[in-house]
C-alpha cells in the first residue's frame, strides 16, 4: 500500500489546500460560493450555455445547479433567456451586472493564476495538465468498462 501522505487524494487535497484560500477569500469578497463562481466562469465565456452545458463543465448536479442559478439570479449576475429558435431551450446568460462583476474579478483571477503558474515552469504545467488529464481519462474509461459489465 503506498504511504498514505503519498497517495493521489492526498496530494491533491493538500494542493487544493493550498491554492483555495486565495480564491476563496476572492469569492467571499463579492459574495459569492465557489460552485456559482465555477458557474459564472462558464458563462462567461460561452455563448448560449443551457443548464445542461453548465452540469457537465461545472461538475455540478442538476438539483444543484437549479439553486445556484436561482441565487445568481436573485443577485443580479444571470439571467433565464428563452431560445428563439427552440422555445424549450432556456439559455443562462450573464446580466450586465455579471458582465461588470467579470470586469471587476478577471484581472484578479488572471494574478491569482499567475502566481500559481510561478511556482512550476510552463513545461511542469504542462505535464502535470497532461499527466491528470491521462489518469482522468484513464479512471473514466475503467469506470464505464466497469458499468458496461454490470
Amino acid at each position: 500500500m503506498p504511504n498514505f501522505d503519498q497517495s493521489l487524494p492526498m496530494v491533491l487535497n493538500r494542493t487544493l489546500d493550498a491554492v483555495m484560500p486565495t480564491y476563496r477569500e476572492l469569492f467571499a469578497r463579492y459574495n459569492l460560493t465557489e460552485q456559482q463562481w465555477r458557474v459564472l466562469r462558464v458563462i462567461w465565456t460561452s455563448k448560449n450555455v443551457t443548464s445542461a452545458d453548465l452540469s457537465e463543465r461545472t461538475l455540478l448536479s442538476a438539483p444543484s445547479l437549479v439553486s445556484i442559478i436561482d441565487r445568481l439570479e436573485k443577485k443580479g449576475l444571470v439571467s433565464r433567456v428563452r431560445s428563439v429558435d427552440d422555445r424549450r431551450r432556456i439559455y443562462v446568460v450573464a446580466t450586465s451586472n455579471g458582465r461588470a462583476l467579470q470586469s471587476e474579478v478577471t484581472p484578479q483571477v488572471v494574478r491569482i493564476q499567475k502566481r500559481i503558474r510561478n511556482c512550476v515552469s510552463d513545461s511542469e504545467w504542462q505535464a502535470m495538465e497532461k499527466t491528470l488529464k491521462k489518469i482522468t481519462d484513464g479512471m473514466q474509461s475503467a469506470e464505464n468498462k466497469l458499468v458496461a459489465k454490470a
